[in-house]
């Protein structure tokens, strides 16, 4: 049993390891830093809308550099954006299936919660769809997840144990559920939004 514990424990470790190699953390003046996920290599960079909705954004890598963002989309709706920042060959997380989760399923949201770098929390799959108890009445599909999403994790990636990006982290909807934009959302966001300009819509495993 502690060994197979032990293997749990490493295979979580390393899911968090490689979603941070794509996290960044997304500074808007005087509201705060919220988070971001890199999805193409080229600088293209996916937050939540709340996060990108004041003027004079700013991104700092995984490397710890610090750009200047440009905001190319956003959905309110969605509560999702893309950001563009002048840099290339940057980190990706390989996408995973969000169509493909059942409850139970452990999840990872990865972020800056309440300005702590890179940090972890974990919970199961309560229910994915666009009829979840409480969730923002938009016609949508969510994942919702039994976790505390804290400010700073807005915008951070939402990884299965294998470190696939599923989701963007976006808000709490109880005192026990989370919610995330699942990754095939923010597909067809990209594609209404961007077209090719989003440098390609990887494909989900």
């Amino acid at each position: 049993m502690n060994d197979l514990l032990n293997r749990w424990n490493d295979d979580m470790a390393r899911a968090v390891e490689q979603a941070c190699q794509a996290l960044v953390q997304i500074r808007n003046g005087r509201a705060g830093a919220g988070a971001g996920t890199i999805w193409h290599p080229d600088g293209l960079i996916l937050t939540n809308a709340h996060v990108a909705s004041r003027r004079g954004l700013q991104v700092t890598l995984p490397d710890g550099r610090t750009l200047p963002a440009r905001v190319l989309a956003r959905d309110a709706e969605r509560d999702i954006a893309a950001l563009a920042v002048e840099a290339c060959g940057l980190p990706v997380i390989e996408l995973g299936d969000s169509r493909g989760l059942r409850p139970g399923q452990w999840l990872l949201a990865v972020g800056h919660p309440w300005g702590v770098t890179g940090a972890a929390t974990a919970g199961v799959v309560a229910g994915t769809g666009r009829h979840l108890p409480e969730m923002p009445l938009s016609g949508r599909d969510w994942i919702a997840v039994s976790l505390h999403l804290r400010p700073g994790h807005s915008g951070g990636p939402l990884v299965d144990s294998q470190g696939r990006l599923v989701g963007i982290n976006t808000m709490m909807a109880g005192p026990d559920l989370g919610l995330a934009v699942p990754v095939h959302e923010v597909k067809a966001f990209l594609k209404e939004t961007l077209g090719s300009q989003s440098g390609g819509l990887r494909a989900a495993a």
